[in-house]
């Protein structure tokens, strides 16, 4: 039977880890035969010797076969793999539902349920390309998520224990010494001291792969932010967050080598989920150097790549949301948009206590915009038709646009809708879905930039010209928007 190891270039991985090169980290993870401990390739530690290591695809595969996380790399922060973002299969689905807490809250029926297979199948496939199965990878996320509380809050072990996810304080006492080689009370003793934050808030790092252009991903975020849901605030972009149990208010703050998150959460639990969203809208997961290199092939491209290189994807906390302002932007300005989603948040939003001040409401559930009068709304009849549309379908979940979608099935069932045409479906599916392949050819902003640029400017001969940058069609969108001055103004359908 071929196992997950089999799935990894033994030298490839040997050069990395002699290397050092960070660039790996969160690929794959190394376990030293000897020590019984595992790292990520940049351990800081003298490597061991070539026939001392030993290659994993997850953290979960290492913990299942004996060895321990290192002290000093703490493999366990390591970035998402971008296996996981890229792809559209049955693994990487249900990774981004693990990732999602769907394990913890519905267990692996409910996951298999979701994916549409059954769960000896899904365990199957997991096992063959990670080496371990659903309930080992939930598994080692609980740990990680105990980590982070026991060492940047100062809540009872007890509650932590029962927020991380486990069923009882002795499974999250044997959890963490078994994959930390501490105890719960151990860790806490090493953390690093830092002043005392507000009760409630937890401050977090969230790593990336370098590069990264922090003004590309939080001056779109910062540009289209709704009133009430989102805001620009001294150096930060801050949110409300709809989670399965309750509710949140993050703040994200770029630094030189992590993004700095802070998290108040009105029920513990969501901790696993707000921090994989926010990751998710942040495009954290992504390898730039793999996308950039691929780009710069491109004589037109690769001046842009140099200028300004690391541009990531941004996306959504919320597939729901997005998908229902980019009916809201269709064909109006970035203001217009803005404005017509803040009356939707006014009128039917959620009213929640922002400790900050500035943040009012949740966005409005698809079920709360089922229900409002059609004629309330102020847009064109046709327009309405297809809000209307859109969010019924949303609601009764005859359309999904969740993590778990298939991005094919998601783009057949939106161009089916009444008023959804290219652009619209694109831009769900760049923003919302996460296709890194997704391409704006009758987007008006990257006409001009391929105009400017000397590259054809209609969407047919535009379309035929990009083949050649997949599949990171959706990263050259944001490298030419970023040539035009009014890059999402006047949205075609």
């Amino acid at each position: 039977m071929q196992t997950a190891t089999t799935h990894l270039d033994r030298e490839h991985c040997v050069r990395a880890v002699q290397s050092k090169d960070a660039r790996f980290d969160g690929w794959f993870f190394t376990a030293v035969l000897t020590t019984r401990i595992y790292c990520r390739p940049s351990c800081p530690v003298v490597p061991p010797k070539p026939e001392n290591m030993t290659f994993y695809p997850s953290a979960a595969a290492c913990q299942q076969a004996g060895f321990r996380a290192c002290k000093r790399c703490r493999p366990d922060t390591s970035p998402g793999s971008p296996e996981w973002n890229q792809r559209v299969d049955l693994v990487a689905r249900a990774m981004r539902l693990i990732a999602d807490g769907v394990v913890d809250r519905e267990g692996v029926p409910g996951l298999a349920a979701r994916l549409g297979y059954s769960t000896r199948q899904v365990e199957r496939q997991l096992l063959a390309e990670l080496g371990a199965g659903p309930l080992a990878l939930a598994r080692a996320q609980r740990a990680q998520t105990a980590r982070l509380l026991v060492e940047t809050s100062a809540l009872p072990m007890a509650e932590i224990a029962f927020a991380a996810g486990f069923s009882s304080i002795r499974t999250f006492n044997d959890t963490v010494r078994e994959v930390f080689a501490l105890t719960p009370s151990e860790l806490r003793a090493r953390a690093p001291r830092s002043g005392a934050g507000a009760p409630g808030v937890l401050s977090l790092r969230l790593p990336f792969r370098a590069p990264l252009n922090p003004s590309n991903l939080f001056g779109h975020l910062a540009a289209t932010a709704v009133p009430g849901v989102e805001e620009w605030r001294d150096g930060a972009y801050r949110r409300t967050l709809r989670l399965p149990y309750g509710h949140g208010v993050v703040s994200l703050a770029p630094r030189p080598d992590h993004i700095a998150c802070r998290l108040t959460l009105s029920d513990l639990r969501d901790l696993t989920v707000a921090i994989s969203r926010c990751r998710r809208m942040l495009d954290l997961d992504a390898d730039p150097v793999a996308v950039d290199d691929h780009l710069r092939t491109d004589p037109f491209l690769a001046p842009l790549v140099d200028k300004a290189p690391g541009r990531r994807v941004p996306r959504t906390v919320d597939e729901a949301e997005f998908a229902v302002r980019a009916v809201l932007g269709q064909q109006v300005s970035t203001a217009a948009a803005r404005t017509h989603a803040a009356r939707l948040v006014a009128a039917h939003g959620k009213p929640l206590d922002d400790p900050e001040g500035g943040l009012t409401h949740l966005f409005p559930a698809p079920e709360a915009l089922a229900a409002v009068d059609p004629e309330t709304l102020a847009m064109p009849r046709t327009r309405r038709t297809t809000f209307t549309t859109l969010v019924r379908e949303l609601a009764d979940a005859t359309l999904l646009l969740g993590v778990e979608s298939d991005w094919a099935e998601a783009r057949a069932r939106l161009l089916a809708l009444p008023g959804f045409g290219p652009w619209t479906v694109d831009v769900i599916a760049m923003r919302a879905l996460g296709d890194p392949d997704a391409f704006l050819a009758t987007d008006l902003g990257i006409r001009r930039a391929a105009q400017e640029l000397g590259l054809p400017s209609t969407p047919a001969a535009l379309t035929a010209r990009a083949e050649a940058w997949r599949p990171w069609r959706a990263y050259a969108v944001q490298y030419l928007w970023a040539t035009d001055s009014h890059p999402i103004n006047f949205l075609p359908v």
